[in-house]
């Protein structure tokens, strides 16, 4: 039976080569002289400091753009609240989305149901989630209308079986 899974995964090299183009770009910039901006680059987070919470959104905002010049949804950032740090300086972290949590998962399997095939069956399964059909057509119908869906966290369609 033809099947397919949706995953969210991050590219962790194009993100960490995002970040290094995002601290050479604010360490030779005019608007960043002084400001000790830099972006620090986890598995799991990003930690963006600077010296005000102005030159911190201006960081965050590089940041972006040398993420989407990567081909890195935005979707996979997840910002927290700016905190003060020590001597007035501002630090912000930024968990990055990775795998298909539960209510996310329970999306899914509704945009799926509502496509109204009856072929057409999906089920959560850990980080990911496996839709199954008996024509490729139903199952790419699947594809086209998670596609326009507007979730929280980017998908990939992988593992495509006739």
């Amino acid at each position: 039976m033809p099947s397919f899974d949706v995953v969210c995964e991050v590219n962790t090299q194009e993100i960490r080569n995002a970040v290094d183009q995002t601290n050479r770009e604010a360490g030779t910039r005019f608007d960043f002289k002084n400001t000790n901006a830099l972006v620090e680059f986890t598995e799991k987070e990003l930690t963006l400091s600077a010296s005000t919470e102005d030159r911190l959104r201006a960081l965050y905002q590089l940041l972006e753009e040398k993420l989407v010049k990567r081909s890195v949804s935005l979707k996979t950032l997840d910002p927290g609240r700016v905190e003060q740090a020590s001597q007035g300086s501002a630090r912000q972290r930024v968990a990055l989305r990775a795998g298909i949590t539960q209510d996310v998962g329970k999306q899914i399997n509704k945009i799926v149901k509502d496509l109204g095939v009856k072929s057409l069956s999906s089920s959560l399964q850990g980080d990911q989630v496996r839709v199954t059909g008996k024509q490729r057509d139903d199952l790419q119908r699947a594809i086209a209308a998670l596609k326009e869906a507007d979730l929280v966290v980017p998908l990939q369609f992988t593992n495509f079986r006739d």
